[in-house]
């Protein structure tokens, strides 16, 4: 973890301040309804809570709007997370394609075109330095393992395989000559029985 990031998580963040509003305020309609139930100050208690946090789920709908930085992470990914990097970067894309369109119509005025097409442009260059930082991993992950391998006495007392060796695993169709798996029954490339 980085310094940047484990004094950024000790700053104040916005819902803080919701959560620190709610309290203040139910202590304050506590405090002035003296003359009421139990029930009644409970009731107002948790109308206050309620209403912070639709203030911080209005927050959090609209931040996406007006922050320009998208914060995304630049860890290693799965296969699967890494499918869904490579979906939404090319949403974004798309987007920014239609972005410019919009403008060359006419439909789209050039300050607002240069205010989206940077969002739209850090987020896309998010996405691709995530996918590049988890290919390089991986290509180191690799190399080490390949030099490992050969490293390895194993690796040098076993011999490659013979073309007889190969001849022999595989079977050729007789009508268009691809070359098959020795259990193979049907061609792979023409269906003729072998």
């Amino acid at each position: 973890m980085s310094s940047e990031t484990s004094t950024d998580r000790s700053t104040f963040r916005p819902w803080h301040f919701f959560v620190l509003g709610a309290l203040l305020a139910a202590t304050a309609g506590v405090l002035r309804s003296t003359d009421t139930t139990p029930a009644a100050t409970i009731l107002l208690s948790l109308a206050i809570g309620a209403a912070a946090l639709c203030g911080l789920g209005l927050l959090r709908t609209l931040w996406p709007l007006a922050a320009v930085e998208f914060g995304v992470d630049a860890g290693a990914v799965s296969n699967r997370t890494r499918e869904a990097i490579e979906r939404e970067k090319a949403l974004v894309l798309r987007s920014i394609k239609e972005l410019e369109f919009d403008r060359a119509m006419g439909k789209v005025a050039d300050e607002d075109f240069r205010e989206m097409a940077a969002r739209l442009k850090a987020r896309a260059i998010g996405f691709m330095r995530q996918l590049d930082s988890d290919a390089s991993e991986y290509r180191d992950l690799i190399e080490r393992e390949l030099q490992a391998r050969l490293a390895s006495p194993e690796a040098a007392r076993s011999p490659s395989p013979s073309s007889a060796e190969v001849a022999r695993d595989t079977r050729a169709c007789d009508a268009c000559e691809t070359i098959n798996d020795a259990d193979a029954k049907f061609c792979k490339e023409c269906g003729e029985i072998l």
